[in-house]
């Protein structure tokens, strides 16, 4: 069965799964292996639970024509999403960057949903699975696509682009994350600019933050549409932007105060309403929708516990994003300060270095009191009466059982996913 005829089967399903447990009546199972499974062997079970096609690619599990057998249901899945992509013909917002993807395209989709019907990566969907399924859940009703592209390492982002084939890209920054695959800072901004090289190739537009050297740089020859702070040359040239805790932009007199914390936030509300002015969205209803976005998952949210003000970005870390959120804490005008950072991951041989540099930055600070958990972290320690280390939240835990925070404190909680910090809310 070739592409094609996949596809018009596809069609007829309502929608696609590769999960049984969250299969609905009607839509078509994809069988992709995983490390510790094969997928193949749910076959029959995916068809009970309303299936009406499964794709496989181990004939041992064929059972009637409802089983479409491939050579490999992985690569079929990818194939099937660019086939998809082409059907539609609608135009396709692209987006990477070290920091701040998901965020950004979260505001880019609130933006263009003001005048279009949008339709966006879920979560963090951002690999070589999560990409194919974003581009199969765009409908016939949707008129611009938003994909967001993650990558660990090189190559990555290019074959992401052939699968998506984006009209339009842009990269929120380059910076110091997934070291460990990339193989160092180079690596990064050579893997993030496979972006570049597809937009360029195919005579697509980029958008570029005229701030970021390395964007400029790097998007040369390519049409683009740029934004900036104070740039007369920007096509989006933004007058104003402040962050004490919350942004607040201002563009064409217009001012936008958003439900962001840190001024590292600026940059992607800045990108999102450039993408809205390209698509014609109108000044008032591009304010409107960053004015009512609220971030949800860990990422930069502003909660309220008992007395305590704090500002959790929890969902991860690496050494860029940790140093402007720490600059940003420091910089804001509130007493009784208090800073809880976890180890950052996936930094390979740079990661002792990294840690070191921001517990350097951290010692001679006077405004905040810091506590630093995990192992990399804890290998750094010089702790004096600002700075405190922990091996383990485990230890933090008990710590924090026996000596509790001045009332009225301002918090910031920042590590990497797998320290899972959002855990020091039950404490406090």
């Amino acid at each position: 069965m070739n592409i094609k005829e996949i596809h018009d089967l596809f069609l007829k399903c309502k929608s696609l799964s590769i999960d049984t447990r969250k299969i609905e009546k009607d839509s078509i199972f994809f069988a992709i292996k995983g490390e510790n499974f094969d997928a193949n062997t749910f076959a029959q079970e995916a068809l009970q639970r309303g299936a009406l096609f499964v794709v496989i690619d181990n004939p041992s599990y064929l059972i009637d024509h409802r089983t479409i057998l491939v050579e490999n249901s992985l690569k079929t899945l990818q194939e099937l999403a660019k086939f998809h992509r082409r059907y539609l013909k609608i135009p396709i917002v692209a987006l990477t960057g070290s920091n701040g993807k998901t965020t950004t395209k979260e505001l880019i989709n609130v933006v263009l949903s003001q005048k279009y019907n949008t339709k966006a990566t879920v979560g963090n969907l951002n690999n070589h699975i999560g990409v194919p399924l974003t581009l199969l859940s765009f409908t016939n009703e949707t008129e611009i696509g938003i994909v967001e592209m993650g990558a660990n390492h090189k190559k990555e982002i290019e074959f992401l682009c052939e699968i998506a084939q984006p009209d339009y890209g842009y990269i929120t920054n380059f910076g110091k994350a997934h070291l460990e695959g990339f193989g160092g800072v180079e690596g990064v901004i050579e893997g993030k600019s496979e972006m570049y090289k597809y937009l360029l190739e195919n005579n697509k537009l980029v958008f570029i933050n005229l701030d970021d050297p390395i964007q400029v740089e790097k998007s040369k020859n390519i049409k683009s549409f740029t934004f900036g702070i104070h740039n007369s040359f920007a096509d989006l040239n933004v007058q104003k932007t402040e962050a004490n805790p919350f942004v607040v932009i201002t563009y064409n007199d217009f001012i936008v105060n958003s439900n962001l914390i840190g001024l590292y936030n600026a940059n992607n509300i800045n990108a999102a309403a450039a993408i809205g002015i390209r698509f014609n969205v109108d000044n008032d209803n591009i304010k409107a929708a960053i004015e009512n976005y609220v971030p949800t998952n860990n990422r930069s949210q502003l909660l309220k516990k008992d007395s305590f003000q704090i500002i959790l970005d929890a969902y991860n870390a690496n050494p860029s994003s940790m140093a402007v959120a720490i600059t940003n804490f420091l910089q804001l005008d509130n007493s009784n300060k208090i800073m809880i950072l976890g180890d950052m991951f996936e930094l390979g041989n740079e990661s002792q270095q990294e840690h070191k540099i921001i517990v350097d930055s951290l010692t001679n600070q006077k405004s905040s009191t810091v506590y630093l958990i995990g192992k990399s972290f804890f290998g750094n320690s010089v702790a004096n009466e600002k700075l405190h280390f922990f091996e383990t939240f485990e230890d933090f835990a008990e710590y924090l059982k026996e000596n509790k925070f001045k009332k009225q404190s301002t918090i910031l909680i920042k590590g990497s996913r797998g320290m899972a910090l959002e855990r020091t809310l039950d404490y406090l």
